[in-house]
C-alpha cells in the first residue's frame, strides 16, 4: 500500500480539518507527523490532556554551540490534529523530523518556521493574479473561506508551485532525506494498509520524489535503522546537554505581529475560525474589537458598528469571498471607526512586528485578533530537575510568598546574603515573580542592603522550564548562563563588566574566577576607552571595598585592573576626537587616578611614569580639549612637584584664547578630576585663601567675552559645572557675590526664574534692537 501525503500549512484551520477527515476516512496503520523524533518514546505526556497552546521547548550545549528551539501546538495546528485523531483511529502515531539539535536546524529557534522567503516570488506572482496584499491574504483567499470540496488538490497544486520556484538549503535537504526515511520503513511496516505522512507544504513535493510517486522505492540515501526496524534518532555528541520538555506557550507567542515568523498570524481569529467557521469567526471578531475599543473609551456608536458589518459583507462580496476572510473584517473596521489620515499602511498588508505610530484603533483590532490564551500543562508533565530544585530552594530560604510581599535584605548578614543571591540566580535567568527596587548597583556602591517585591509572574511555568536547559540546580544554570554572556561573540567589554557584577552579586566564587580569566584576556585587545573605563572601574571598586561579596584583594581582580589600566594609558595618549565633552572618557581617567592612588602595587607602571603621561597628553594640541584638562588635572593630582605643570590660571588663560567652548570642554576635564583646583582656593565662607583663585581668573574671562562668544559658550561653561555638587556650586556663588561687593545669599544666582540660556539670550536680543532703534535715532525718551 502506498503512502498518502498531506502538505500543509502550519496552525491552519483548513489543513487541520483536512487532516481530521482524511484520518477518518483513510483509517491508516500509521501517521507520520513532522516533528521532533526524539519524542516518540513521550507521545502519552504530549498527550495527557494540557490546554493548548503548548509548544515543545528543545536545547542543546557544547563547547562550541548552544541553541534553543520551540515547537508550538495549537488546537488548530495540523499537526497535533494528526496525532489527535490518528490516536483516536487506533493509528501507531510518529513523529519523523531530525532532533532541534542537529545541526540542519542552526539558527532556527522555531521548528515550525515557514519557507515563505524562499519562494517569495511564486507568492508574489500568485498575489498579483488574484489582487491581493499579502501571503496570509492570499493563503486565505485559496484555502481558509473556500469550500471543503477540492481543498487537498488545491494544497498540492500550491505547494508544488512554491516548491517548484526554490530551492532547499542543506538543512532542509538533510531533514527530507531523514524523514524520506521514515515514510520508507513505514510503507514496509504497514504491508496492505495506508500510511498518512502530515508534513509542511514546503517539504511535501521532496518527500514524494524521494520515496517515490507512491510511497515505495528509495530515491536518495537511507538511515541506518535500530533494531525495531526504524530509523535511528540520531544521538548528541559525547559531552554535550541535549534534552526536550513541555512548556505553556500564549497566543501573544505565536502571533506574527507580536515577532512570530512562522504559520498563521491572529492566533485568536483562528480559533474562532477552527471552532465556529469563518462567518462566525467574523461577526465574533467585530464584536471583541468594539468591545476592546470601549473599554479604552475610544468612541464607536452602534451606527459605526452596522457600518463596519456592512462593509465586511461588501467587501467580501466585492472579492469574491464566498465567506468572511480575515482582511474583510479588518478592512471594514478600519473604515468604519478611522477617520484619521494613517501616516503607514495598514498592517495586515504584509508580515511583520507592529511598528510605532501605528493607529490605537488598529493596535486593538490587532489584539483582538490576537487573543489572550495562555496555555497550561497537565499538572502530570514532567518536568527539568531544575523546576524542583528552584520550589525548594525558595521555601527553604522563606522567599515563596505571595505577590505583594516585600523583602528587605541585609547584605551583611550570612541568611539574608544566601537569599539575595537566589534571587539574583532567578533574575540572571530571566525568571519572572521578583523584582530588585534598590540595592547596590556596581562595584563601587557602598550601599549593603537590598529591597525585593514579589510580583505576579505570567510565563514563570515556561521561564523555568525553559531555564532548566541551563542546569539541574539554580546555582549550576545561573553559572551557565552567565558563562554564555560572558563566551558570546557580541559581548562587549562594558557588557563583561556587568557580567562580572552579576557574578559576584550571585556568589559564584568559582565561575567568578572563569569570568575574570576571560576579561583579563579580552582587555589588552579593547580599541577603545569608555568600556575599559567601566571595566577598571567595577574591578577597583571590588577589589578595594568588597567585604561583602568575598572578592576583595583577589589575585584576579588585580590582573583585570593591571591590564586595564596598561591599556587605558596606551588608548589615552593616542585619543583624538572633536569638540565636546565624552564623559565616559573622563570617567575612565579618574578610574586610572583612583588605581594609581589606591593599588599602586598591582599596576607595572609607576606613579611617576603615569604623572609623565598625563603630563604629555595636556600638552597635546592635537588631543581632545576635555582630555587635555583632565590629563593636567591627572598629573597635579599624581606628581609629587606638580607647580612644575604651570600654574592653573595661566593654563586657564591660554586654553580661552581658543574660545569660550574650548574653554568649558578643558574645564570639564580638570573639574572631573581636579575639583580642588577651584574649592581648595575657596573657604566655607566664600572668601579666598591666597593670593588670588582659579574662580577669579575665570570670572575675568568670563566678564572679558564678548556677547556673542559668551552666548555661544555658556552651554559648555554649564556643563563643565555641573560637576560641582550643589553645596560647592553654593560656595562658589558666594566667591562671585563676594568679588561684586554684593551682599545676599548665594543661591540667588543658583536659582533662577527660567533657564539661563533663555535668559541671556533674551538680553542679547535685547540690547541689539536698543542698538537698532539708537541707529535710527528712535530710542526712547525718559
Amino acid at each position: 500500500m502506498s503512502a498518502v501525503f498531506l502538505g500543509v500549512r502550519h496552525h491552519s484551520p483548513a489543513c487541520a480539518r483536512l487532516v481530521e477527515r482524511t484520518v477518518e476516512e483513510l483509517r491508516p496503520a500509521l501517521v507520520l507527523v513532522e516533528g521532533p523524533a526524539e519524542m516518540n518514546g513521550r507521545l502519552d505526556e504530549l498527550l495527557l490532556g494540557h490546554e493548548l497552546p503548548v509548544a515543545v521547548f528543545s536545547h542543546y550545549r557544547d563547547e562550541q554551540r548552544a541553541a534553543t528551539s520551540w515547537a508550538p501546538l495549537c488546537d488548530y495546528s495540523p499537526e497535533w490534529v494528526a496525532l489527535r485523531a490518528g490516536r483516536a483511529a487506533g493509528a501507531e502515531v510518529r513523529f519523523i523530523d531530525l532532533p532541534a539539535w542537529h545541526p540542519a536546524f542552526a539558527e532556527r529557534t522555531n521548528r515550525y518556521a515557514d519557507a515563505e522567503v524562499r519562494y517569495a516570488e511564486a507568492t508574489e506572482r500568485l498575489c498579483r493574479h488574484f489582487a491581493v496584499d499579502s501571503s496570509d491574504a492570499l493563503w486565505d483567499r485559496l484555502f481558509e473561506v473556500e469550500p471543503y470540496d477540492g481543498l487537498a488538490g488545491r494544497l498540492d497544486a500550491y505547494f508544488a508551485l512554491v516548491r517548484g520556484d526554490a530551492t532547499a538549503d542543506a538543512g532542509d535537504r538533510a531533514r527530507e532525506t531523514y524523514m524520506a526515511a521514515w515514510v520508507r520503513a513505514a510503507v514496509e511496516a504497514a504491508g496492505d494498509r495506508p500510511v498518512l505522512v502530515v508534513t509542511g507544504g514546503f517539504h511535501q513535493p521532496a518527500l514524494r520524489a524521494l520515496t517515490g510517486s507512491g510511497g515505495e522505492g528509495a530515491a536518495g540515501d537511507d538511515w541506518e535503522r535500530g533494531e525495531d526496524g526504524w530509523p535511528r534518532v540520531p544521538a548528541p555528541p559525547e559531552g554535550a546537554m541535549a534534552g526536550s520538555f513541555l512548556v505553556p506557550y500564549s497566543f501573544r507567542q505565536l502571533d506574527a505581529f507580536a515577532g512570530y515568523q512562522s504559520g498563521m498570524p491572529s492566533p485568536g481569529y483562528y480559533q474562532r475560525v477552527w471552532d465556529s467557521g469563518p462567518r462566525a469567526a467574523a461577526d465574533g471578531l467585530l464584536r471583541v474589537v468594539v468591545e476592546r475599543l470601549r473599554a479604552r473609551k475610544f468612541p464607536v456608536s452602534t451606527a459605526d458598528l452596522i457600518a463596519a458589518r456592512s462593509l465586511a459583507q461588501g467587501l467580501t462580496t466585492l472579492r469574491g469571498h464566498p465567506s468572511p476572510a480575515r482582511i474583510d473584517v479588518l478592512d471594514g473596521l478600519a473604515g468604519a471607526l478611522i477617520t484619521d489620515d494613517l501616516d503607514q499602511p495598514l498592517p495586515w498588508t504584509a508580515r511583520g512586528t507592529l511598528s510605532t505610530g501605528v493607529h490605537p484603533a488598529v493596535v486593538e483590532m490587532l489584539a483582538a485578533c490576537g487573543g489572550d490564551r495562555t496555555g497550561r500543562l497537565h499538572p502530570g508533565t514532567p518536568a527539568p530537575p531544575l523546576v524542583h530544585d528552584v520550589a525548594a530552594r525558595l521555601a527553604a530560604l522563606a522567599l515563596d510568598g505571595d505577590a505583594g510581599t516585600s523583602y528587605r535584605l541585609d547584605l551583611t548578614d550570612a541568611t539574608d546574603l544566601e537569599r539575595s543571591r537566589a534571587l539574583h540566580r532567578l533574575r540572571v535567568l530571566g525568571i519572572p515573580g521578583h523584582g530588585r527596587t534598590s540595592g547596590p548597583e556596581h562595584g563601587i556602591d557602598p550601599v549593603f542592603t537590598e529591597r525585593w517585591e514579589a510580583g505576579s509572574a505570567p510565563g514563570r511555568e515556561a521561564a523555568l522550564v525553559e531555564a532548566g536547559a541551563y542546569g539541574a540546580t539554580l546555582a549550576e544554570a545561573a553559572a551557565v548562563a552567565l558563562a554564555e554572556r560572558t563566551r558570546a561573540a557580541t559581548t562587549g567589554a562594558d557588557e563583561l563588566a556587568k557580567t562580572l557584577f552579576d557574578a559576584v552579586l550571585c556568589g559564584m566564587d568559582g565561575f567568578s574566577e572563569q569570568l575574570l580569566g576571560e576579561l583579563s584576556a579580552r582587555v589588552g585587545g579593547l580599541r577603545t576607552v569608555e568600556p575599559l573605563g567601566g571595566i577598571l572601574a567595577t574591578a577597583l571598586g571590588l577589589w578595594r571595598h568588597d567585604r561583602v561579596f568575598g572578592t576583595a584583594h583577589g589575585p584576579l581582580l588585580a590582573a583585570v585592573i593591571e591590564g586595564a589600566t596598561a591599556r587605558l594609558l596606551w588608548l589615552l595618549e593616542g585619543a583624538r576626537g572633536a569638540a565636546g565633552v565624552d564623559r565616559p572618557r573622563l570617567r575612565a581617567v579618574v578610574a586610572v587616578r583612583d588605581t594609581v592612588v589606591h593599588a599602586p602595587d598591582l599596576l607595572s607602571v609607576t606613579r611617576a611614569t603615569v604623572a609623565g603621561i598625563a603630563r604629555r597628553i595636556s600638552e597635546d594640541q592635537q588631543a581632545p580639549v576635555d582630555l587635555r584638562g583632565a590629563s593636567f588635572g591627572l598629573y597635579r593630582a599624581l606628581a609629587e612637584e606638580p607647580d612644575t605643570a604651570g600654574d592653573p590660571a595661566d593654563a586657564v588663560r591660554a586654553v580661552a584664547r581658543s574660545g569660550a567652548d574650548a574653554l568649558g570642554d578643558w574645564l570639564a576635564g580638570l573639574f572631573a578630576l581636579a575639583r580642588d583646583e577651584v574649592t581648595g582656593v575657596v573657604g566655607e565662607d566664600g572668601t579666598g585663601a591666597g593670593g588670588g583663585s582659579l574662580i577669579d581668573v575665570l570670572d575675568g574671562l568670563v566678564l572679558a567675552l564678548p556677547d556673542e562668544e559668551f552666548l555661544a559658550g555658556l552651554p559648555a561653561l554649564r556643563q563643565a559645572f555641573a560637576f560641582f555638587p550643589p553645596r560647592e556650586r553654593q560656595r562658589i556663588a558666594g566667591r562671585l557675590l563676594e568679588r561684586r561687593g554684593v551682599r545676599g545669599s548665594s543661591r540667588s544666582l543658583l536659582r533662577t526664574t527660567a533657564d539661563p540660556l533663555l535668559i541671556a539670550g533674551a538680553r542679547t536680543l535685547e540690547e541689539s534692537v536698543s542698538r537698532l532703534l539708537a541707529r535710527y535715532d528712535l530710542g526712547a525718551t525718559s
